[in-house]
């Protein structure tokens, strides 16, 4: 009978537990450079007793395994026990990457190194490697995560490794030792593989490579560490070895390295630290460490000419390796903030002006990412940066044009930015980018930046004489969500101008258009709606949009989660109530559509109250839907919200309430609801827009006596008269009408009081 799980017997069992080979994981694979079934190995070979100890002391508490001196194993004279043991190493070690991937279990657990310098005989070690502490996680940072926590990837199916990751093991294990000269051999001969392959990567981490190059950095020799940052450079291409290398406080001593007075030193230093810090807690750690200041004195450099000599070419790529490494930090808000303390924004205007193409990359890369700060568009407006981003629209690297076409998006918020676009010839330019539709980042980047120049409508001219409509109009179709959110921004734009409309009609644009109404994306649902709802407007473009059931289409989007879609939807549905053939009847086949819109005025949402306001002003224009809301209890609804104070809300609430007036008894329910006196107080708001709406609500209001009453209470006469004199022809009718009946009223009491 099997003993059970736990008991003595079970200790000395030939095949490991499952409970014993989950002890074993807690100790690290890699830093005792044993596995765990060359442990078993060794364990079947030994006598019971010795059996017995070795259960109880694990791998990571056994003396160190003497091997033959190296001098003996460069002149090949390691005998055939120790061949065959390497070779079942191998093996071993295959079946393990097999079984578990790239890394052993045991080094899934985070891991603190505190290797000491001195353990590399031929360095002088200034200090040791810094572990993270918990002041790293202590500030919290407003930047999204880049790169979350990537699994590990297994290896694919194979035989065996290849030999390159045996030969960088080997070299790996030689470094360890190696004196001056010799670590920098090995750093040579290490660079002599292809260091972008993953393979290669995982070979010098799973030997313990990266807490030797990490070590290397805080000698005292220069090429050492010059060759340790050139390998780190390719590796920390890596998402997991970045992350480790964070882990081993790497980049504490890249950022010190950055004082040093080699400029080569530098450079390498700051592109390592532009490849590691791609996720918030390295970006972290580099502003905590002083990086961001450093990093910013690395710009300052004057590349006038084309031709350079060699100490300008050096200062000129430590400029490029300094803007790549902002370029990644700036990501985090906190570090955009520390960018412009440190008076980045004038070196990298000055840098903008560079002819030099792989300086721009990353000068552009970090103005883009930094616009989405106020503080920043300003800057890049005031220091002249607009011109240079226009002019590197026109130039041959698809890469920079993106990164200026995204620069252009975010600071197209401000108008003056752009006439500034216009003014430097920057349309015309962004018109033929379009034509690049392969490349999709550079495309969204365009797109969106026609998208918020287009919303000047002096640009909107330009683009019509550049023909851009018929251009976005084609990219309606088989392009990525961030794109389609940007051309159909843009064409709703430029559908502001009533000639356009027939030009999205003639190109074919509004049946892709409705397609979009039954996508998720939410960006583009408010984007999508706003132009279908402006191309409403034109009669020619509704007949469309009602063949393809784009009306109801619209009013499903009423039910949509998202306030921004149900406000969008609402107002695309007034234009198209307007100018359909037969409203009425359209709007009654939707099966409980009345129901959904008049429970809509329960929304906190303000922007969507108003739209359903100015909605409903128009669904009540039918009298058989007016009897339908008023059933679903849209008088009351109404007349809750008549005491705010948002002037978009009153004007668009005072015309439905005028609207609704006409039904029934509604008059008379507005003022039992206590709307009247509210309204009154309207007519002191400075938007005239709000006069026009409120005087026609209460005349229609002023139709039954009580109200009158109210209204002559709360001074509405004195209000009234004034509005009476204004050049709004409607405003001063309804105001007249109101007094009127006012009037009436009084005269008519005199009359029953006096006779």
């Amino acid at each position: 009978m099997l003993s059970p799980a736990g008991s003595t017997d079970f200790a000395i069992q030939d095949v490991p537990s499952t409970k014993k080979i989950l002890h074993v994981e807690t100790v690290d694979a890699e830093e005792t450079g044993q596995t765990l079934k060359s442990y078993d190995h060794e364990e079947k070979n030994v006598p019971e007793k010795a059996r017995h100890q070795l259960v109880r002391n694990k791998p990571g508490s056994r003396k160190k395994k003497l091997e033959p001196s190296l001098k003996w194993k460069n002149l090949g004279l390691t005998s055939p026990f120790d061949e065959a043991e390497e070779k079942a190493r191998k093996s071993r070690e295959s079946k393990r990457i097999l079984e578990y991937g790239t890394k052993s279990p045991a080094s899934e657990n985070k891991k603190k190194a505190n290797f000491s310098g001195s353990s590399l005989p031929g360095c002088q070690s200034s200090q040791k490697i810094k572990t993270p502490g918990a002041d790293d996680f202590s500030e919290s940072s407003s930047e999204d995560e880049e790169d979350e926590e990537q699994p590990e990837r297994r290896a694919e199916a194979a035989t065996d490794l290849p030999s390159e990751y045996w030969q960088i093991q080997k070299l790996v294990k030689y470094l360890k030792g190696a004196n001056q000269t010799a670590t920098v051999i090995v750093l040579c001969s290490l660079r002599d593989f292809n260091l972008v392959q993953e393979m290669c990567q995982l070979a010098i981490r799973d030997v313990g490579g990266l807490e030797v190059l990490i070590n290397l950095l805080d000698t005292d020799e220069t090429r050492c560490k010059i060759g340790s940052l050139k390998i780190l450079k390719e590796i920390s291409c890596n998402s997991q070895i970045r992350r480790t290398i964070a882990d081993l406080g790497g980049l504490q001593t890249m950022v010190s390295i950055l004082d040093s007075p080699d400029k080569e030193l530098k450079s390498l230093a700051a592109e390592t630290i532009a490849n590691v810090a791609k996720f918030r807690r390295a970006r972290r750690t580099v502003r905590q460490h002083g990086g961001i200041k450093r990093l910013v004195e690395l710009l300052d450099c004057v590349p006038d000419g084309v031709s350079l000599s060699k100490e300008q070419e050096r200062d000129v790529e430590l400029a490029r390796c300094g803007a790549l490494a902002l370029w990644s930090c700036s990501k985090s808000t906190w570090n955009k903030e520390a960018i412009r303390r440190a008076g980045g924004i004038p070196l990298l205007a000055r840098l903008l002006k560079s002819p030099q193409k792989n300086v721009l990359i990353p000068v552009v890369g970090t103005l883009q990412e930094c616009a989405s700060e106020k503080s920043y568009r300003i800057a890049i407006q005031t220091e002249g940066m607009i011109e240079d981003l226009v002019k590197n629209l026109s130039c041959d690297n698809q890469e920079l044009q993106m990164h200026c076409a995204s620069a252009i998006f975010k600071c197209a918020e401000d108008k003056h930015t752009r006439d500034l676009v216009r003014q430097y010839g920057g349309l015309k330019p962004l018109v033929m980018l379009l034509n690049q539709a392969e490349n999709k980042q550079l495309l969204a980047a365009t797109t969106g930046a026609i998208w918020k120049c287009s919303i000047s409508m002096e640009n909107v001219a330009k683009f019509q004489e550049y023909k851009a409509l018929e251009i976005l109009v084609h990219l309606l179709k088989d392009q990525p969500e961030e794109v389609l959110v940007n051309v159909v921004g843009a064409l709703g734009e430029c559908a502001q101008i009533s000639d356009n409309l027939a030009t999205i009609r003639k190109s074919s644009g509004i049946e892709p258009l409705v397609n979009l109404l039954t996508g998720t994306n939410q960006a583009l649902l408010v984007n999508v709606t706003r132009v279908v709802g402006a191309c409403a407007t034109d009669t020619e473009n509704m007949t469309i949009i009602d063949r393809l059931d784009g009306v109801r289409l619209l009013w499903s989007l009423l039910k949509n989660p998202n306030p921004e879609v149900q406000a969008s939807a609402a107002w695309a549905i007034c234009p198209c109530i307007e100018n359909a053939k037969d409203a009425g009847e359209m709007v009654r086949s939707f099966v409980g559509g009345l129901e959904l819109i008049v429970n809509l005025l329960k929304s906190e949402n303000k922007d969507v109250l108003a739209s359903v306001c100015a909605a409903i002003a128009k669904i009540a224009k039918d009298v058989e839907n007016l009897a339908v809301i008023t059933d679903h209890g849209v008088v009351p609804m109404l007349a809750n919200l008549t005491n705010t104070g948002d002037d978009k809300l009153r004007r668009y609430l005072a015309e439905a309430i005028a609207c609704c007036c006409t039904w029934g008894s509604n008059c008379v329910s507005f003022g039992e609801a206590g709307a009247v006196a509210p309204l009154v107080r309207y007519l002191r708001s400075n938007d005239p827009l709000v006069h026009r709406a409120t005087a026609l609500a209460l005349f229609e209001l002023s139709k039954d006596p009580n109200n009158c009453i109210t209204m002559h209470e709360n001074g509405v006469v004195k209000l009234l008269l004034v509005m009476i004199g204004s050049t709004d022809e409607i405003l001063q009718e309804a105001a007249a009408s109101c007094v009127a009946n006012i009037r009436r009223l009084a005269l008519a009491n005199e009359k029953a009081k006096y006779g």
